[in-house]
């Protein structure tokens, strides 16, 4: 973030004006900053931060010499006017995420991003120390390049320690008075958004959740919309933001319903200029949300019957994150107690049927210092053996990859997860153990390379083609022999579980 009259492309360009205007201008004031390039105009909510601070922020999406004219019903705050010159990104920074070929996503700069997420709800919510231990996790793993956050504290099992900052002031009662943020938290929650932007990790915000001893939850539709409006006007200028409308939504449609959470995508739409990923999860998989809405840009989605994942993809054809299948730990919760072996498991079995996953930790501490509460320390065996399949999809895939279902003349088992991008396709096993795979491999014969992937003990092993098998058939359960094999060659696979055959041809 600079106020300096030169900024590079998708850094951050900061206006500040001081002004001594009575009353609460959280409430009162209202003021936008115009950016223009040549014959461009772009129109961004400004922000008061307190002390008679007010502020207006833009990320220049291209170079070039820039000017601002704020406007304002205010006296103070309306014809000021700036200007900067953006120059080139900086090595390595690709500006935001977006959608690109449907199911998959890109940066601004057409690199393409494939989500790797975890969860740490109330993270920037503990002690400094502690907030520290979470970056050097998540830079020591490099498994995951997207983190869930939540901008409110949790109050919930596992996390019932008072937060660094309120989010609001506290009035009396112990509530929070949603007339009077904490400009302070505020500051830090934006701070760590652009550490992690940094460090090439995408900030998935959630904007509420329901659990809550600050009556958060409780607030008028008023209140509700004037909070996100102000929280998309101090931090949609980072590059790696992602909205989250909640964690678990239907849990608060008694007090918000249904078309208020269609206002606050609205509202989202009408106020961020760099058009950030933006959905919404659910808790009880009946009550999904319509994800064919034309402000959804994702599926967010709650369930651990990964098998599904295409289904979601034809249901509503838009990526599909499913950011909570199950966690790896030992909590008495069923959703916190799956192994490592399962949870990377079910990253192998989404990412090969063309989704995305998210993973979460949940191992009994004596001070309940949780990962998916807290952030702090990765104590499981899962982050290792994602990270390795991050690397894989990262150097093999170039579009994003499409489940063999999807593509005429190929089926797929329902527990077996195969997918094709172009010449490549990937065959995930899972549990299964064939001494040899036929099915799902080419048809034409031809030169491939061939690789056995270990996903658990993280090894790749060159193929041993064989010729192909001739299918048992059943019927009426009578054993029949014959016909032609399905593939043009088979490959002898190891007795072990979890392997992923990958097939490239050469051309």
């Amino acid at each position: 973030m600079s106020s300096a009259t030169t900024i590079a492309q998708y850094d951050i360009f900061e206006h500040e004006i001081k002004a001594d205007i009575p009353g609460n201008p959280y409430l009162d004031t209202e003021f936008w900053g115009v950016f223009a390039l040549n014959n461009r105009k772009i129109r961004v909510p400004g922000f008061y931060d307190g002390d008679g601070v007010f502020k207006v922020r833009f990320s220049p999406d291209h170079p070039g010499d820039w000017t601002l004219t704020t406007e304002s019903d205010t006296a103070a705050l309306n014809g000021q006017t700036a200007s900067f010159t953006a120059t080139e990104p900086r090595e390595g920074v690709r500006g935001p995420v977006h959608v690109r070929n449907r199911f998959h996503f890109a940066y601004a700069d057409g690199t393409p991003y494939f989500p790797f997420t975890t969860t740490c709800y109330a993270w920037t919510h503990q002690p400094l120390e502690m907030q520290e231990q979470t970056f050097k996790s998540l830079e020591d793993t490099r498994a995951f390049n997207k983190l869930r956050m939540c901008v409110m504290p949790k109050s919930y099992p596992y996390n019932q320690n008072e937060p660094l900052h309120d989010v609001y002031e506290v009035r009396a009662d112990g509530k929070y008075d949603p007339d009077r943020p904490n400009f302070a938290a505020f500051r830090h929650f934006e701070n760590q958004i652009a550490r992690l932007a940094e460090m090439n990790i995408e900030a998935d915000v959630i904007i509420f959740h329901p659990y809550d001893r600050w009556d958060h939850c409780m607030w008028t539709e008023e209140q509700d919309y004037r909070y996100l409006q102000y929280l998309v006007a101090r931090i949609a200028a980072y590059r790696n933001v992602w909205w989250s409308l909640a964690n678990e939504y239907d849990f608060m449609l008694d007090v918000k319903p249904m078309d208020r959470w269609d206002r606050f995508f609205q509202i989202i739409e009408e106020t961020d200029p760099y058009l950030h990923p933006k959905s919404i999860h659910q808790g009880n998989p009946d009550l999904c949300y319509d994800h064919r809405k034309p402000w959804v840009s994702h599926v967010s989605i709650q369930h651990s019957d990964v098998s599904q994942t295409p289904e979601w993809r034809a249901q509503y054809g838009k990526p599909v994150l499913n950011d909570e299948m199950h966690y790896e730990g030992n909590i008495l919760q069923f959703w916190g107690n799956i192994t490592a072996e399962t949870m990377v498991h079910r990253f192998w079995m989404t990412v090969l049927k063309g989704g995305y996953a998210g993973h979460g930790e949940t191992y009994v501490h004596p001070q309940d210092l949780l990962w998916w509460a807290k952030g702090g320390e990765l104590r499981g065996q899962s982050p290792e053996r994602i990270a390795f399949l991050r690397k894989i999809i990262e150097e093999d895939v170039s579009e994003g990859l499409t489940p063999v279902d999807e593509i005429p003349g190929f089926r797929s088992h329902r527990l077996v997860a195969s997918s094709k991008e172009g010449d490549l396709t990937y065959i995930y096993l899972g549990e299964h153990r064939p001494v040899v795979l036929s099915t799902g491999l080419p048809m034409e014969d031809g030169d491939y390379e061939i690789d056995i992937i270990d996903g658990w003990n993280m090894t790749i092993t060159p193929g041993k083609k064989v010729p192909a098998p001739v299918p048992v058939a059943t019927r009426h359960g009578a054993i029949t022999r014959g016909g032609k094999p399905d593939a043009a060659f088979g490959v002898e696979l190891p007795g072990n579980p979890y392997l992923c055959v990958r097939v490239r041809r050469r051309r």
